[in-house]
């Protein structure tokens, strides 16, 4: 199996338990790996034969637009729905962070990995 990456995507998405966080979308931090096999398109140089990494960072973020999540590990198992039904990818991780939420740290969130 090959991997098609996208590391540190940044959406908007409402995500959160607390009011502040409920009431205004936050900037979340997205990287992605996606199983898929590249062999076709390694051999027709065609963008039609992969996963077309414009067009999942274009649904992902529209997608999460207009949703609210309590929890991060909801927020990426949704993610990592999304990209197994959409994408014919065989396996997927997911790392979604919250930036800047406490003091003195970066990020804090969750990585999943799920299959067909």
């Amino acid at each position: 199996m090959d991997i098609i990456f996208i590391d540190e995507m940044r959406a908007e998405t409402w995500v959160g338990i607390y009011p502040r966080e409920k009431a205004a979308a936050q900037t979340v931090e997205i990287s992605l790996q996606i199983g898929v096999s590249t062999a076709s398109a390694g051999a027709s140089d065609d963008i039609r034969d992969t996963v077309d990494y414009a067009v999942v960072v274009e649904r992902v973020r529209a997608d999460l637009a207009g949703v609210h999540f309590n929890l991060l590990e909801k927020l990426a198992e949704h993610i990592a729905t999304f990209l197994l039904e959409n994408f014919a990818a065989q396996w997927v991780r997911v790392s979604v962070a919250k930036l800047g939420m406490m003091p003195g740290v970066r990020r804090v969130g969750v990585i999943i990995e799920r299959s067909i």
